[in-house]
C-alpha cells in the first residue's frame, strides 16, 4: 500500500502507527463534596489504522474487541482519531480497578495486533 502525506499524517506516529489507551479516574463533585468516582478506559485510535482495519474487517470477525472498536468508536477529528470507551465503572472497591486494568491490557494487545496488520500492509519506506 502506497501512503500519501495525508495518510502518513493519519498514522500520528513518525515511524509507524501511534494509538493511545487511557485509564482515567473521573471524580464527580456535587456541591461541596466528592459524590462518586468512576474509572474509565478510553482508546484513541489513529485514523489510518482504524480505516485500514475497517476496510479489512472480514479478516477480524473472530476478534470481539476489534469489532467493538469498529462498531462503537466515534470519529473525533484528526487530533483525537476514533475514540471508544470499552469500560466504565464506579470505583467502589479494588475489583473495579482490577477489571479496568484487565481491559487496558486487552486493549493494548488488540491495538498492537491492529498496528502489526497495518505495518504489514504498508511498506517501511512509506513511513520513514
Amino acid at each position: 500500500m502506497k501512503l500519501t502525506q495525508k495518510d502518513r499524517d493519519k498514522l500520528w506516529g513518525e515511524s509507524g502507527p501511534y494509538t493511545e489507551v487511557k485509564l482515567i479516574f473521573e471524580t464527580r463533585i456535587l456541591d461541596d463534596r466528592v459524590s462518586r468516582i468512576f474509572i474509565l478506559v478510553e482508546v484513541y485510535i489513529n485514523p489510518l489504522t482504524f480505516e485500514i482495519i475497517k476496510k479489512n474487517r472480514k479478516l477480524f470477525t473472530d476478534d470481539p474487541i476489534i469489532n467493538e472498536f469498529l462498531d462503537q468508536s466515534e470519529y473525533q477529528g484528526q487530533s483525537f482519531g476514533y475514540v471508544v470507551c470499552p469500560f466504565t465503572g464506579e470505583y467502589r472497591d479494588d475489583k473495579v480497578l482490577k477489571e479496568a486494568k484487565r481491559v487496558v491490557e486487552d486493549c493494548k494487545n488488540t491495538i498492537i495486533k491492529m498496528h502489526k496488520f497495518v505495518l504489514n500492509n504498508i511498506s517501511e519506506k512509506d513511513i520513514n
